[in-house]
């Protein structure tokens, strides 16, 4: 039997400069991930807070985070010197063995100790804070989460909204959430921590958005298929601008005199769209969302597809290609009916 040759010092080098080179990759393109703006196409961030809940939601997290870089640094300084000052050497005598150390233990479950107090102090204090019921001037809005689409009501604005939240700057806002289906998530990152969305059951989320913007949500709980697909996009806005966007829902949708669109909106009144979505005027049916000023809405289906005629025409034509899983069905329109009612909703300003 032959005994197999050692590998060369010089394999055994370049391997481990391979392996450091491909750890470094990995690094480099983990650092690469920004949280500087953001897209549909790329993660959500939790540590640029821009309300009040976030920012203490971002506290806590920041704190734990510091603690616990600090643990591990001196951990492992204490390692590597261990290993270092220990490590095999030529006629070196084995180091003194030693059989437990009560002080040190003593020690390290006192300090340890200590320092779950330094994280569960200002815990027990934002649980309360953020649990605190609303103030009498909050905005309330009700948040229904349905397969696979979010609907925002406004009861003293008696407006519906679906897949755009809106909020004025400044104003605490408290949210309802309850979901006629199954369980959804109810999940801002920037403005505010995830709520549960429980069929029969009503959770609550209070936050004060502090910078005026856009931001997207996502719904974080598996609830069937089109999961991924369910967001929707919150618009902080200057009071002045929530006041015009209040008054501009409360309007009677204004209709193109277009003949396209009117043939749309005649479609539309015959055919089984009324039995789901409701049109100030023209519907009311309530199982879809409310399509009132569909127009001043810059994606539809669950806030995943664009506004566009040709969208909004694909879409009515075949739902489910266009979203998988979607409930919408499919009412067998022609193109020229789809361009019909597509012209109708467009005008709905």
């Amino acid at each position: 039997m032959t005994t197999p040759r050692p590998t060369p010092p010089r394999l055994r080098r370049r391997f481990d400069w391979s392996l450091a080179c491909l750890l470094g990759a990995v690094l480099l393109l983990a650092c690469s991930c920004s949280a500087v703006g953001w897209n549909w196409d790329t993660p959500m961030t939790t540590v640029i807070p821009k309300s009040d809940f976030g920012m203490l939601i971002h506290d806590i997290f920041m704190l734990i985070s510091w603690w616990t870089l600090g643990i591990f640094l001196a951990v492992e300084t204490v390692l590597v010197w261990v290993c270092w000052r220990y490590r095999d050497r030529a006629g070196a005598p084995i180091p003194k063995q030693i059989h437990g150390h009560t002080t040190l233990e003593v020690g390290w479950t006192i300090a340890f100790a200590v320092i779950l107090l330094v994280f569960a102090i200002p815990t027990i204090r934002v649980i309360f804070k953020t649990q605190e019921a609303p103030a009498a001037t909050a905005l309330r809005v009700d948040v229904l989460g349905h397969q696979w689409w979010w609907e925002f009501r406004y009861p003293q604005f008696k407006i519906t909204t679906a897949n755009e939240l809106h909020l004025p700057k400044g104003q605490t806002a408290t949210f309802l959430l309850n979901a006629p289906d199954v369980i959804h998530s109810f999940w801002m990152p920037q403005l505010g921590g995830k709520r549960d969305v429980v069929p029969r059951r009503v959770n609550h989320l209070t936050l004060t958005p502090q910078v005026a913007g856009e931001y997207p949500g996502q719904c974080a709980e598996y609830c069937g298929v089109s999961h991924a697909n369910m967001r929707f996009r919150v618009y902080v806005h200057e009071p002045a601008d929530f006041e015009k966007w209040v008054k501009q829902q409360q309007a009677p949708p204004v209709e193109s005199p277009d003949p396209l669109a009117q043939q749309g909106k005649t479609i539309f009144s015959s055919s089984a769209c009324v039995g789901c979505h409701t049109i100030s005027g023209i519907s009311a049916g309530h199982i879809g969302p409310d399509l009132t000023h569909f127009a001043s809405r810059t994606r539809f289906a669950g806030a995943l597809i664009d506004t566009t005629p040709d969208n909004v025409a694909k879409w009515i034509e075949n739902p489910d290609h266009m979203k998988p899983g979607a409930l919408m069905p499919n009412l067998g329109m022609t193109p020229e009916q789809s361009k019909a009612i597509t012209a109708y909703l467009l005008s709905l300003k």
